[in-house]
């Protein structure tokens, strides 16, 4: 019997970066959990930086996944708010990388695509979606949605990955 496999997909932020862990099980999908992870923005950049990742430990030492997918930054247009999205993204890349986790990268385009359909599709309709894919979320905010839909993303194309990998 093939065991499941349990995905941390995160939506990284400075300030708010959302999380969510669902199994899969060949194609079905169960939800786990969801939240989001803060830091206090009153605080300097590095003692936010320690807040944002010790918070993301302690959510995979709590549910023990495999792997870990986050969504990859768009270009914004404040230089500024860029490098720090940046940093933030590099911690959340850096807590599940430490832990040993596979960790894939989505561009926002191909996560939408994945859970909606559609490329350019709003936080609306990816929340939605997410709470038909996985109806036990219920009531998902739209961060942890977007952390949601990215795990759900990672699970549609991590088997193709592994089978690219198999047959090198």
């Amino acid at each position: 019997m093939q065991a499941s496999t349990r995905i941390l997909g995160l939506d990284p932020g400075l300030r708010v970066t959302g999380w969510g862990l669902i199994d899969v099980l060949g194609s079905h999908l169960s939800h786990v959990a969801h939240g989001i992870v803060m830091s206090n923005d009153k605080e300097d950049l590095p003692s936010r930086l320690v807040s944002l990742y010790t918070q993301l430990v302690d959510i995979i030492q709590c549910y023990s996944p495999q792997e870990a997918a986050v969504e990859e930054t768009f270009v914004n247009q404040n230089p500024l708010s860029a490098l720090k999205l940046g940093i933030a993204r590099g911690v959340v890349l850096l807590a599940p990388a430490q832990a040993g986790l596979i960790v894939g990268e989505y561009s926002a385009n191909k996560v939408k695509k994945s859970v909606v359909g559609v490329g350019h599709a709003d936080k609306t309709q990816v929340a939605m979606m997410v709470g038909r894919l996985l109806p036990a979320s219920g009531g998902v905010t739209k961060d942890a949605a977007d952390a949601l839909a990215v795990a759900i993303c990672h699970a549609h194309h991590r088997t193709f990955q592994h089978k690219i990998r198999m047959v090198q």
